[in-house]
């Protein structure tokens, strides 16, 4: 897996009003879990650029005032308005420990079926796996050169040793499906919708009919 390096800087002080301080600053607040205890820093919000803004799960060296820990990106929250980065939790990991994150899927090749006019369907853009730290890939291929319309790709097609993949195994991560298939169960979706609220409009209206 692909390593970043971050660095952060202890905080003095921990609550809202020392949190709000550290944004006006242009720094994120954030937490490190997982190991004997946890401990509360902070990053420069442009700093997250390079881990935020890429398909990839990274693991993270991250130096906090000289002292240097091995963990991952575990939850990042965004404010609802700007989209400014308002707290990221991260967690310890250790060589000898299992991790569960998120590895992205590659898809590679040209498929048959999408020359012949059908459309690729992806379910899943990340998978959640759980490995030691080492045995952790970039990323996990899909090769979906030879699937023709109709055919798909099950997570348990994906299997491979020392990974264990924690999405339902039957589940189709990704298919080829003719245009009109694609089409009729758009229509159906949108049908089932307008029968729901039809549905509930009769049922609301029978409600308010006082009984005789």
């Amino acid at each position: 897996m692909k390593a970043l390096k971050l660095s952060g800087s202890l905080r003095e002080s921990v609550g809202k009003k020392d949190a709000k301080k550290l944004r006006r600053e242009e720094k994120v607040p954030c937490v490190l879990y997982g190991g004997e205890k946890q401990i509360q820093f902070s990053v420069i919000e442009k700093d997250f650029k390079a881990l935020v803004f890429s398909p990839h799960t990274h693991l993270i060296e991250l130096d906090v005032d000289g002292k240097t820990y091995n963990c991952i990106m575990q939850d990042i929250q965004y404010h609802p308005v700007n989209d400014n980065i308002l707290h990221v939790d991260f967690l310890q990991i250790f060589d000898d420990k299992v991790v569960t994150v998120s590895i992205p899927l590659n898809y590679t090749g040209v498929s048959k079926g999408i020359l012949k006019g059908g459309r690729l369907f992806r379910k899943y853009r990340k998978l959640r796996v759980s490995a030691l730290p080492g045995d952790l890939p970039d990323e996990i291929a899909v090769d979906i050169a030879k699937l023709n319309i109709n055919d798909s790709v099950k997570i348990e097609d994906l299997l491979r040793p020392n990974l264990t993949f924690l999405d339902p195994p039957k589940s189709i991560a990704v298919a080829i499906k003719s245009a009109r298939a694609i089409e009729v169960e758009e229509e159906e979706g949108e049908e089932g919708e307008e029968g729901t609220a039809e549905g509930a409009a009769e049922g609301a209206e029978a409600e308010a009919k006082p009984e005789k």
